[in-house]
């Protein structure tokens, strides 16, 4: 080979290689979940708690009435997350974007306590918690086409007709034939959970103004408990009568409301009113379990394969890849 063309080489292998201190960009695989996934996951551990409400209430003597219950669980819980929140909640109250979604949410804010747990003290707690829960994803649904026109995506619909399908088995196989006044049971269990889902609904729009979603939760949730105060002092009374009627009264407004209700917000930062709901139907799941298990009650094998449904489809739906959405700061 020629002295010009061994130079030539020369120059072409040197110029292949990498100059001294380049720098070139480096794959990261992303090993953290995606928000969507996180916010899936923070309403099943609320629902884990959300849960526990219908074994703690069922504790309580007769004397007290449903609508102590409820209006104390959301008051006391609303006053404390509006505490804990105060600076967002007024700048969310304040903003003209979110205060009308603030204003219509706390509506249902009032309302479900009230529809929720006279439901289930009317029509048993397995048929008053599956209702109640149960159809809240079909009324998220109707929200979101109305206001939106937002037609639900295909796994959407399939997890939620299995869900539902579940909490129909669930209802059949649970002990609740025999309550007193069951036809006006379901009723409220309709309202509780038209109001659920509204709430839910409105959460979700105020916090895609660019408000804060500890700050949507608190200046709903308190405004809904200024709502229910007065309800509370006229029905409270019977929860005051010993130790144990205050100690289940405060670990229903401090873990199923308080605390459920942060985690409820973590949630509705990146996901839609209708997935939400549809998630949460992994509530009547425990309370069920928790009936049968801590209650005693006793549950058909109709109502044990409604079980594995719900607990399949919310699954299938907490694990699935979320639609992208905004996110914004907690």
């Amino acid at each position: 080979m020629s002295t010009r063309a061994c130079s030539k080489a020369g120059r072409r292998r040197s110029s292949s290689q990498p100059p001294t201190g380049a720098r070139y960009p480096r794959i990261v695989l992303a090993t953290t979940p995606s928000p969507g996934n996180q916010g899936a996951w923070a309403l099943v551990l609320a629902s884990l708690l959300w849960g526990t409400t219908g074994t703690a209430a069922s504790f309580m003597p007769d004397d007290v009435s449903p609508l102590a219950i409820g209006a104390s669980t959301m008051a006391i819980g609303g006053i404390l997350l509006f505490l804990v929140s105060a600076r967002h909640a007024l700048a969310a109250l304040r903003n003209g974007a979110s205060r009308g979604w603030l204003l219509l949410g706390a509506v249902g804010v009032f309302v479900y306590p009230l529809a929720f747990y006279a439901s289930m003290d009317l029509a048993g707690v397995a048929i008053g918690n599956v209702v109640s829960l149960g159809t809240g994803p079909l009324f998220a649904a109707m929200l979101e086409w109305l206001f939106e026109r937002h037609r639900p995506a295909l796994p959407w619909v399939a997890c939620t007709a299995g869900a539902i399908v579940g909490i129909v088995l669930l209802a059949l196989g649970g002990e609740g034939a025999g309550a007193p006044a069951v036809v006006p049971g379901l009723l409220l269990g309709l309202v509780a959970g038209l109001s659920y889902s509204l709430y839910t609904y409105c959460s979700s729009r105020a916090i895609r103004t660019g408000q804060a979603p500890r700050g949507v939760m608190g200046g709903m949730f308190g405004l809904g408990a200024l709502a229910l105060l007065p309800v509370l002092v006229l029905f409270g009374g019977p929860l005051l009568q010993s130790w144990s009627t205050v100690g289940i009264a405060a670990y229903l407004a401090l873990g199923p409301m308080f605390t459920a209700y942060l985690l409820f917000g973590i949630g509705m930062r990146t996901l839609r009113s209708s997935t939400a709901t549809t998630i949460t139907l992994l509530e009547p799941f425990v309370a069920t379990l928790l009936a049968v298990i801590v209650v005693g009650e006793r549950l058909a094998a109709v109502g044990w394969v409604g079980l594995a449904l719900i607990l399949v489809a919310v699954t299938v739906l907490a694990t699935a890849r979320q639609p992208r959405s905004r996110t914004v700061s907690p």
